[in-house]
């Protein structure tokens, strides 16, 4: 277990709810932004959570990818699939380049966030239960 580590992620996954969170209070948000940043969220927790058990992972977006490593591990991590996280792989990729732009709708951007949330709340719950402190 490395909590340092761990605890670094967690800082990085902060800043990407904070940025997906203030942009969608704006009068005219970026939802490509929003949707990149919740998506950063939850690839990042799933990472600190892998980084807990020292579980290596190779560099990826790939949110099914990542899912499947955690289940290896826990396999509660199934519910994932249920809320359609890994449906927010898409905002990686497709949101950040000129040829593949993609502007999601508001409510797709909101849902993103709520997705974020819900995937930190599940995994914060899951490292607890191992002994991590915030």
């Amino acid at each position: 277990m490395n909590e340092k580590r761990v605890k670094e992620w967690i800082i990085l996954v902060e800043g990407d709810l904070k940025t997906a969170k203030d942009e969608l209070s704006v009068s005219e948000p970026f939802t490509n932004t929003i949707c990149f940043h919740s998506q950063q969220c939850i690839e990042k927790y799933l990472k600190a959570y892998l980084t807990f058990f020292g579980k290596p992972f190779r560099k990826t977006h790939d949110l099914t990818e990542l899912i499947n490593e955690c289940i290896e591990l826990d396999s509660d991590f199934q519910i994932l699939f249920k809320l359609n996280v890994d449906r927010l792989t898409q905002y990686a990729i497709d949101v950040r380049y000129p040829e593949e732009v993609y502007f999601p709708s508001l409510a797709e951007a909101k849902q993103a966030i709520e997705i974020a949330e819900k995937v930190k709340s599940f995994v914060i719950e899951k490292l607890k239960k191992h002994g991590f402190k915030e």
